[in-house]
């Protein structure tokens, strides 16, 4: 058993907590900027606040020990690999709509402050990727142990 405030309990939460920050950073990135083109862009969001959403709860669940069963950690690993798998589109999609933007914004001076915010959250949204991978690697990890 994990006892709170030891070294390994910080690491567990910071862990857990640390995709729900960067995720919600790309979610007011996004919504900062013109939406435009919608569906591509509409995608992130739907992204961005599913993810969010689902890791609070998640992390609620932990917090108050509602994770005691053994399906929990399977549900975890299966969650945060849907949620890597979601975030990489995303990440895909932002990148490209970021490209098209580049060549925009050397036309249109205006443009230039939504290519960089765009720029912030393509960066945002791989170091989401990556940590909601992580975090499906080590949920799986404790699952196969369970």
């Amino acid at each position: 058993r994990i006892l709170p405030f030891s070294h390994e309990y910080l690491g567990n939460m910071l862990i857990k907590k640390s995709p729900n920050v960067i995720g919600g950073l790309v979610w007011i990135l996004v919504a900062s900027t013109r939406v435009v083109p919608d569906n591509p862009l509409g995608w992130v969001m739907f992204v961005s606040i599913f993810c969010f959403v689902g890791t609070t709860l998640w992390l609620l669940i932990f917090a108050c020990g509602g994770n005691q069963s053994s399906f929990w950690p399977g549900l975890d690993a299966g969650f945060h690999f849907v949620a890597a798998v979601f975030y990489l589109s995303a990440s895909v999609v932002l990148a490209y709509i970021t490209i098209v933007y580049k060549t925009a914004s050397i036309v249109d001076i205006t443009l230039l402050k939504t290519y960089r915010l765009d720029i912030s959250a393509v960066v945002m949204s791989h170091v989401a990727t990556l940590l909601y991978f992580l975090h499906a690697i080590f949920s799986a990890i404790r699952w196969k142990r369970a």
